[in-house]
């Protein structure tokens, strides 16, 4: 991995954000996953806010590549309840809490943990995250379990289409600020600029840093 060339688009992204974002600091968080554990030791280097892993073997395996040495892991896949206990060491900051099942589980395992509630802003029936009706609920529980909630957290849509993705953007900020949380995950590479505009708090990226994963 060429870091000179990561440096220059993390440098890129910083200054899109600073020109786009709508809602204060916008943290980057540098998507690891699919990358070899040196893209860690990059971001590291680079000074990147976070990173993201999405399977928990790969971002076990990783961690213990790169030791403790690292940005904040911010896992970001779908959750699964008996995958928990062997990410809770590792995890800073858990960004796909989708349903009652995990919040137990979370309880249980990582008590008190730093959590996005994932929202499926636009009704796919492939993608993770609760709807919006039911978020207020799981964002109740989450809380009444003893779990930081720090924001809310979305994917746009799988077609990509500008205006969806705006509108699904949008009502999960709206959301967000109803339910008092300042954090709101959103924009990956694909969408940032509607991201930002919209009011994220926290941006994902990865082939937009690292380039295609191998």
């Amino acid at each position: 991995m060429d870091e000179a060339v990561v440096a220059r688009r993390l440098e890129s992204l910083r200054r899109t954000v600073d020109v786009g974002a709508t809602r204060g600091t916008v943290t980057v968080c540098a998507v690891t996953k699919g990358f070899p554990a040196d893209a860690i030791r990059v971001a590291q280097r680079l000074g990147c806010d976070a990173i993201g892993e999405n399977y928990a073997q790969e971002a076990v395996t990783k961690l213990g590549e790169v030791g403790d040495e690292h940005p904040p892991l911010h896992f970001i896949g779908r959750l699964q309840t008996n995958k928990i206990k062997s990410l809770a060491a590792i995890v800073a900051v858990w960004q796909s809490v989708d349903r009652p099942a995990i919040v137990e589980e979370l309880a249980k395992r990582a008590s008190g943990a730093r959590i996005y509630v994932q929202v499926n802003a636009t009704a796919e029936s492939d993608k993770g995250g609760a709807s919006l009706d039911d978020t207020p609920r799981l964002v109740a529980a989450a809380r009444g379990a003893g779990l930081h909630v720090v924001g809310l957290m979305t994917v746009g849509p799988t077609d990509a289409d500008p205006q969806r993705t705006r509108t699904a953007f949008r009502a999960v900020r709206r959301m967000a600020d109803d339910l008092g949380l300042e954090g709101c995950s959103m924009g990956m590479s694909g969408d940032l600029d509607i991201a930002l505009a919209e009011g994220t708090t926290m941006v994902r990226i990865g082939t937009a840093l690292f380039g295609k994963r191998p």
